[in-house]
């Protein structure tokens, strides 16, 4: 499937949940549904924030520190970023990117009507990151990097940015089995966090590849759903170190 329109396809359709307010959550089409994991408190983050996008809870396993600085992938309305805002505390500083225009005007809003003023919202693809190299402590995403065909250029990238012991923690839908082509090339279940699931093992590989060390898987959780035809999706939290 060509790669502009799986990116068309994915901008298109969270732009319309940017604009909309609606979470992912309520299509059954995709697996972001985080009923099954341990829920956080949010302390004051504001639910315009949370649109329910994601699929697991990075930043329970990311060790953020107060100081650190911290880059969020796919940041959407900022939930995460947030999140980790608090964490770093006035010390530190926390950098948010998605592509999508609307999501980042709607994140940029909700960081205002919250009043951090240690958040930014930059406008860029997770394979072409607009952030220096060797500049970030601790990298995040949530259920995005499923979303984009190369993902050992996202893992580059990542590694690019990130210092010397750095550190990422990820959470994000992967496959076990054989899931067929028909859910392949269907544009809408890339949107929908499934399509662009890749196998575990391999997506692990990826992150080896890229050149992450300490490569620890932290939660994993199997939807059911079809198990019985051969293949199964998943949630998968993992966590990763650059040397």
């Amino acid at each position: 499937m060509n790669g502009d329109n799986i990116k068309n396809a994915v901008q298109t359709y969270y732009a319309d949940i940017a604009v909309s307010g609606k979470s992912c959550c309520s299509d059954t089409n995709n697996c972001c549904d985080t009923s099954d994991l341990i829920q956080i408190g949010e302390g004051g983050i504001i639910s315009e924030a949370d649109l329910g996008l994601g699929c697991g809870l990075p930043t329970q396993y990311a060790g953020i520190k107060t100081g650190d600085t911290v880059l969020d992938l796919g940041s959407g309305a900022g939930v995460d970023v947030f999140r980790a805002a608090k964490a770093v505390g006035p010390e530190g500083y926390v950098i948010g990117v998605d592509m999508t225009p609307e999501m980042i005007g709607r994140a940029r809003a909700n960081a205002e009507k919250s009043g951090f003023s240690n958040v930014e919202f930059r406008l860029g693809e997770i394979e072409n990151l607009p952030v220096d190299s060797a500049t970030v402590d601790v990298v995040l995403s949530n259920c995005v990097i499923n979303l984009v065909p190369d993902k050992l250029r996202v893992f580059e990238e990542i590694y690019r940015v990130m210092k010397s012991g750095g550190r990422m923690s990820v959470s994000d839908i992967v496959t076990t089995g054989n899931v067929p082509e028909s859910i392949r090339q269907d544009v809408s279940m890339w949107a929908g966090c499934l399509a662009g699931a890749m196998d575990k093992e391999e997506y692990l590989k990826l992150v080896e590849d890229a050149g992450f060390i300490n490569i620890n898987i932290r939660q994993l959780v199997e939807y059911d759903a079809d198990k019985d035809k051969g293949f199964a999706f998943a949630s998968m939290t993992f966590e990763a170190e650059k040397a």
